[in-house]
């Protein structure tokens, strides 16, 4: 008897199998990445999530999964949660100030596109733009890892309390009792309404300006007071081993870092970045540094910086991913 019928059967599985994951991705990868704030565990974590789907839709007993996106999401999230455990232990040794890796979001698709890819695309896009912002994934780096998972699950992608208990295995009551937790942490940490990203974006430009040009008067009007900054070049590049804060001694640092560590003819772009209006620093097609400032939702003042010299975490902000070419607006003059 010819095996090619059991042949063309596996191989139709396979397909189906990898057709289901695929469409699934772009929401596995942003559920994963707000739960790790990084981009590479969370592309090792989809790997292993696709290994565990192919194994177990392969088998006879994948015909009985009835919502693959629900069996997906649980797989990739225990997969996260176990990731956790060497996440932490590389960060005790970490070099300076620990900060997420930033995800470029909103790229603009090729006008030339068919429609039906632009439809993709934007709905892809839709999903990666969940990714919340970089002030927040600082934030949540302070939950525990099934706080965290709980927040990312209800507070930005709505799953009831019901499917997380049944994602991560607890009784409905342990959820609920972690989410309101995790929502008490963050919202002591982080304001109730944020400022309006037009105006991040009118702020971020004029701070880029006015440390380029060296017009520390300009730059000391922008902070707030209490003004943090946080640079995480990872021992890589040179970077403060801790975070600064006072408007002086940051408004000095930025020029400083502005005047004496960026190459002569630099490539500025503003681009959206964990959904805030921010800049990238390219030299050549290779980014070299991402900033993102937060503002006071009362003041609009600028009262963090957030700084990424470490090269091994700028891949998500690469030419491509970031528009390239000019891209969203073009790039910027110095």
């Amino acid at each position: 008897m010819s095996d090619t019928p059991i042949r063309q059967h596996t191989a139709a599985a396979g397909d189906r199998a990898t057709e289901v994951f695929v469409n699934h991705r772009e929401l596995l990868f942003s559920v994963v990445y707000n739960m790790l704030g990084s981009v590479s565990d969370t592309e090792d974590v989809l790997q292993e999530t696709w290994l565990a789907w192919t194994r177990r839709s392969g088998k006879a007993a994948g015909a009985d999964i009835d919502n693959p996106r629900a069996y997906l999401v649980r797989i990739a999230v225990n997969q996260a949660l176990a990731r956790q455990a060497s996440i932490i232990r590389r960060r005790e040794t970490y070099v300076g100030p620990w900060l997420p890796e930033p995800l470029a979001t909103g790229a603009q698709q090729p006008a030339d596109q068919p429609q039906a890819a632009q439809a993709t695309d934007a709905a892809e896009s839709a999903l990666r733009n969940e990714s919340v912002s970089m002030a927040m994934l600082v934030v949540l780096e302070t939950l525990t890892p099934l706080e965290r998972a709980v927040f990312v699950l209800h507070e930005v992608f709505g799953y009831p309390h019901t499917e997380i208990a049944a994602i991560l295995e607890r009784s409905p009551s342990a959820i609920r009792q972690l989410a309101h937790r995790a929502r008490e942490h963050v919202q002591a940490r982080r304001p109730r309404y944020q400022a309006d990203r037009q105006l991040q974006r009118q702020v971020t430009e004029r701070f880029i300006a006015a440390a380029l040009g060296g017009d520390l008067a300009e730059l000391m009007s922008l902070l707030a007071p209490d003004v943090t900054l946080w640079t995480d070049g990872g021992g890589k590049v040179s970077a403060a081993l801790r975070p600064v804060s006072g408007q002086e001694k940051v408004a000095k640092l930025v020029t400083g870092y502005a005047a004496n560590r960026l190459p002569d003819t630099v490539d500025i772009r503003y681009r959206q970045v964990n959904g805030d209006p921010s800049v990238v620093v390219f030299s050549g097609d290779s980014p070299t540094a991402v900033m993102v400032v937060d503002l006071d939702a009362d003041s609009d003042k600028v009262t963090d910086i957030y700084l990424v010299t470490n090269p091994d975490k700028l891949s998500g902000v690469s030419a491509a991913q970031a528009g390239g070419g000019g891209g969203e607006d073009g790039p910027a003059a110095p």
